[in-house]
């Protein structure tokens, strides 16, 4: 049973930023083979897409995020990032790792993506 580790939130001022990272373990197949991605659910809101990569390193991102996150990984070390810059009060949320184990395209639905992470807390402080 695969299992996904978030760590690196914390609290920050507007402006600043944070890393968070996701460690995998003990999925059957090559982490190399799953697409991974980066959501987040903010107080009272539904959770939403923030970015994902494929096994090739091919991203999308929301709008709300392009040109301050970025998303990597690094196969060898099963380990997904999002490199957050320029974080504003609105990015605070728990922010969740997910895998999608298909050989589908990279998505932004919550619904495609099989195993998450339990998510680890963004405070952005104005």
């Amino acid at each position: 049973q695969g299992h996904l580790v978030e760590f690196g939130g914390g609290l920050v001022q507007a402006g600043g930023s944070l890393r968070l990272s996701c460690a995998a373990s003990g999925f059957a197949f090559s982490f190399n083979g799953y697409n991974m991605a980066w959501f987040r659910q903010g107080l009272g809101k539904e959770r939403e897409f923030v970015a994902a990569i494929n096994w090739s390193g091919d991203t999308i991102a929301a709008d709300s995020v392009k040109g301050r996150f970025t998303v990597s990984r690094d196969n060898a070390k099963k380990m997904l990032y999002l490199q957050m810059n320029s974080l504003k009060p609105e990015d605070t949320a728990v922010y969740y790792c997910a895998a999608d184990m298909s050989t589908r395209p990279l998505s932004q639905m919550a619904g495609w993506y099989d195993y998450w992470g339990q998510g680890a807390r963004v405070t952005v402080s104005s």
